[in-house]
């Protein structure tokens, strides 16, 4: 888990660094593995970073809950921060846990869900940022 923890706070440093880099000013966004989303409905999500050459969310799954089926709207990242989830790539369960990291390629059908009886919390890294994207 300590591992983990590091390997989050050295992907939002670096993200920082890339969004900061003509400022002085260095920012902590925030410490992923306290205040995750959890809604009681649906999917809860929150952006950590919001440029043109990257968008980074953390998303909070209860158990039952899930991402809906959609395709991948950029080149895509996941981070399992604690927990475990069934990702659904292209008809492909993958069961993918605490420290996995899973590619998904542009415009690849997905889906996440969260089938165990434990919360689950996850940072999904976007680049470029689904704005910058073209089919």
């Amino acid at each position: 888990m300590r591992n983990l923890i590091t390997a989050a706070f050295l992907i939002v440093s670096i993200c920082i660094s890339s969004t900061s880099a003509h400022s002085e000013e260095v920012e902590i966004i925030g410490n992923l593995l306290e205040g995750a989303p959890y809604v009681d409905s649906g999917r809860g999500a929150r952006a950590l970073v919001d440029e043109n050459h990257l968008l980074m969310m953390q998303v909070a799954l209860k158990p039952g809950q899930s991402v809906p089926q959609h395709e991948a709207n950029s080149n895509v990242h996941i981070i399992i921060l604690d927990g475990e989830v069934v990702i659904t790539l292209a008809g492909q369960d993958i069961a993918a846990r605490e420290g996995d990291l899973i590619s998904v390629a542009f415009m690849t059908p997905m889906s996440i869900t969260n089938n165990s009886q434990a919360n689950v919390t996850f940072v999904i890294i976007k680049t470029p940022n689904p704005t910058q994207m073209s089919e």
